[in-house]
């Protein structure tokens, strides 16, 4: 089994665990035979998910008793022990059991006993959260989306460099083009950090490994333009708060003035393939898997409330990492 990419699991995270956990292992196994899972929870709740639904050969179950609650602080979390699900799965990256770990629990719980066990990357300062984004012509890496309150400018070179190994990591034929999240595209908009990340950058473009495109505005986030967006955890959180809601919105208008009357349902039935094609644009569940970048190994935050859909996605976004060999990249652009 060695030739197969090891993702450490923590099955006891997230609404409806474990079942919407194995069910999206399940799921991803379906497609993908060069996953070996070692999923850390009850076993007997677990063995009872699996049912035989997925060959032995490709699972481990490490059982624990013990796991980190969704309505923990980040401290209560970390502080239950180093015999909770999350905890041990990510001790098993730490020992190189294991190539990467996904959770869909307690987001600062996990960022907490991430830090405790993982060292940083060398020279890199905070850790970013991100993840993905669509857009017009496919798709962006966002970061940092709060884990970072308040950042220098080194945080956001470094969240640059980062974010562009990342992408080129998920889609290697494709450059990354990097801009900083602004209020405005002239050069002298901005506080005096965003300024002075700007003027480094425009200075260092070439030496990065990725093309610096200046800044951008909320507005143009999903015009395609560019596909690595930073910001500081505060204005990236706002951002993704704001074009969730703002999906969330136009989804649930249009379905009411497709099924409001009987026009709108003709309408709605004839045009059933371009709004099946719209609403699956929209679909959280295909962009779920968010990344907690700057640890010397891969830690990935699926969405707790999302389903076994959203969670075999998340999966995909574990392989990509790995296959794309992250960590390496961002060490050799620091």
């Amino acid at each position: 089994m060695s030739e197969l990419i090891k993702i450490a699991v923590d099955a006891m995270g997230g609404d409806n665990s474990p079942k919407k956990i194995i069910d999206g292992i399940i799921l991803n196994n379906q497609t993908n035979k060069n996953i070996f899972y070692k999923i850390f929870g009850n076993k007997t709740q677990i063995e009872q998910c699996i049912a035989n639904k997925i060959e032995n050969n490709y699972f481990e179950i490490i059982h624990t008793d013990n796991f980190v609650k969704s309505t923990d602080s980040p401290l209560e979390g970390a502080k239950r022990g180093k015999d909770t699900s999350m905890w041990l799965a990510i001790e098993s990256v730490k020992n190189k059991e294991t190539d990467i770990i996904i959770s869909a629990g307690n987001t600062g719980a996990l960022l907490i006993i991430s830090k405790l066990n993982l060292k940083m990357i060398e020279n890199i300062d905070k850790p970013a959260l991100s993840a993905l984004w669509p857009n017009k012509k496919g798709m962006s890496v966002v970061l940092d989306l709060g884990a970072n309150i308040e950042c220098s400018s080194k945080n956001l070179i470094d969240f640059s460099i980062m974010g562009a190994s990342l992408y080129k990591s998920l889609y290697p034929n494709d450059d990354p083009n990097v801009a900083l999240l602004n209020i405005g595209s002239e050069e002298l908009k901005g506080n005096e950090t965003i300024k002075e990340t700007y003027q480094l950058l425009n200075e260092k473009n070439s030496q990065k490994g990725f093309n610096f495109s200046g800044y951008i505005e909320g507005n143009q986030l999903m015009n395609g333009d560019v596909n690595v967006i930073i910001a500081d955890g505060f204005t990236g959180n706002v951002a993704l708060k704001t074009a969730e809601g703002t999906a969330g919105f136009i989804t649930g208008e249009l379905k009411k003035a497709m099924t409001g009357n009987l026009i709108g349902k003709i309408s709605s039935f004839l045009n059933m393939s371009n709004l099946n094609k719209f609403k699956k644009r929209l679909d959280p569940r295909l962009y779920n898997g968010a990344i907690f970048i700057g640890l010397d190994s891969p830690v990935v935050k699926s969405h707790g409330g999302t389903d076994y859909v959203g969670f075999s996605n998340s999966i995909d976004v574990c392989y990509k990492i790995v296959k794309g060999d992250l960590i390496s990249k961002i060490k050799e652009n620091i």
